[in-house]
């Protein structure tokens, strides 16, 4: 039998066999304590979705034609909804400004939604107010000479956040399962294996300590029929359509059996889906709010101990 080199210091996260970047730089202990989908893997629990929401399952079929996209409840609740947004937005600053002081670990904010599904308004309506240090939004259009160079998930990988940032994806990886299957720009061959390769990488970001936060807003046909027709007739709106919107509409139903399979075979223990309905705004924002405050408590994020001692420091006129 040989004998274990004494220089070999590489260590694994107990139930990963396989040595890690992050082990060899002697950090094992802290990904342990800090990565919420390590804590998730061996026992801990995710945020419970509020009212309205549906959450994935693992291995269980989404079923998007069962899921009402309007939301709960009447639209009555509006001025209260609005009202508590505000709220929930507090809490959301105050949290954000912990995990930027701790800055250990960082969220990533996943935005999906057919085209006019909110997803630049949700954005704006939810991260009001957060400071913008320690924030950002990074959004995904067609890709690049130098991206298409290299794999599918490197434009993505570059821009997620880290510690201490809050990032928010608009649009994402899920793109190269979405519009790339439905327009028929790569074949299956291609596009069928991204799932476990999408998986693997949000597996990476959670034992990184990078929460993985998806969140699918759900509208109907119809609703997105009568955003389309609002923006033709608001002059102020008009830069917002886009003649190609008509063309992806007609693939209504196959962008649709594109988001369920995203939704079932990546609706991970470490990182579920959130469905949110969003036929009706002041719901989209309250519930998308609440799942990004409930996500930043549940990592608990907290200020540093001080090391120093203050105690008789005075600050010199």
């Amino acid at each position: 039998m040989s004998k274990k080199n004494p220089k070999d210091k590489t260590v694994s996260l107990p139930g990963h066999p396989r040595p890690s970047s992050a082990a060899w730089a002697n950090e094992a202990g802290l990904l342990a304590a800090a990565s919420p989908g390590f804590l998730a893997e061996h026992g801990a629990t995710m945020p419970v979705p509020p009212p309205g929401v549906v959450q994935s399952r693992p291995e269980a079929p989404c079923r998007l034609a069962e899921i009402d996209p309007d939301a709960p409840g009447s639209s009555d609740g509006k001025a209260q909804a609005e009202a508590e947004l505000a709220e929930v937005r507090a809490r959301i600053r105050d949290l954000q400004e912990r995990l930027y002081a701790e800055r250990k670990r960082s969220l990533l904010v996943v935005l999906q939604a057919i085209d006019t599904g909110g997803k630049d308004g949700t954005i704006r309506h939810v991260f009001e107010g957060v400071n913008p240090q320690g924030c950002q939004v990074a959004s995904f259009k067609t890709p690049s000479a130098e991206e298409l160079d290299h794999d599918f998930l490197w434009r993505y990988h570059r821009q997620v956040p880290a510690r201490g940032m809050i990032g928010v994806f608009n649009r994402s990886h899920y793109e190269d399962v979405l519009i790339v299957r439905v327009k028929r720009l790569v074949p299956e061959a291609v596009w069928r294996p991204r799932y476990d390769l999408i998986n693997d990488f949000e597996r990476l970001l959670t034992l990184s300590g990078t929460t993985v936060l998806k969140i699918f807003l759900h509208i109907s046909k119809a609703e997105q029929k009568e955003r389309l027709e609002a923006r033709l007739a608001d002059p102020t709106k008009n830069w917002k359509f886009d003649p190609a919107d008509l063309v992806e509409r007609e693939s209504w139903d196959a962008y649709q059996g594109a988001f369920q399979d995203a939704l079932t075979l990546c609706g991970t223990r470490l990182a579920p889906w959130h469905v949110v309905p969003a036929n009706r705004k002041w719901f989209r924002n309250l519930a998308v709010a609440r799942l990004v405050a409930d996500t930043l408590e549940a990592m608990d994020p907290r200020f540093p101990e001080q090391t120093a001692d203050l105690a008789g420091i005075t600050v010199p006129d």
